[in-house]
């Protein structure tokens, strides 16, 4: 089963060079252990559109669509066999990046 792990900052690119160098490490792992799927990260929510296209005309709204001063600022999309697997997998990556994490199953793929 695959899952997402989000990464919740209050700041993109804030990673330390001790931190870059254990996600680093982390993500060797999980490419060596067969966990990894993808991972990446993201441009600060003033980066965002939302496009809303139900209408005659999709209608464009810049920033994101949730004011927080928490947001995703990366991810990971793993390959775990269970929630248990992957909640301990996303336990290392949260220590690694030295922040939160959410883990949400991925539905249909």
């Amino acid at each position: 089963m695959r899952y997402l792990v989000s990464v919740i900052d209050s700041a993109t690119g804030t990673a330390t060079p001790a931190e870059m160098a254990a996600i680093d490490a982390y993500n060797d792992r999980l490419r060596a252990d067969g966990h990894w799927v993808l991972a990446c990260g993201l441009g600060a929510p003033g980066t965002a559109t939302v496009v809303d296209g139900r209408g005659a005309q999709p209608v464009l709204s810049q920033g994101s669509f949730l004011a927080s001063p928490e947001y995703v600022s990366g991810f990971w999309i793993l390959e775990a066999p269970g929630p248990d697997a992957a909640l301990a997998l996303a336990a290392e990556g949260s220590k690694a990046c030295g922040r939160r994490v959410e883990v949400r199953p991925l539905l249909g793929g």
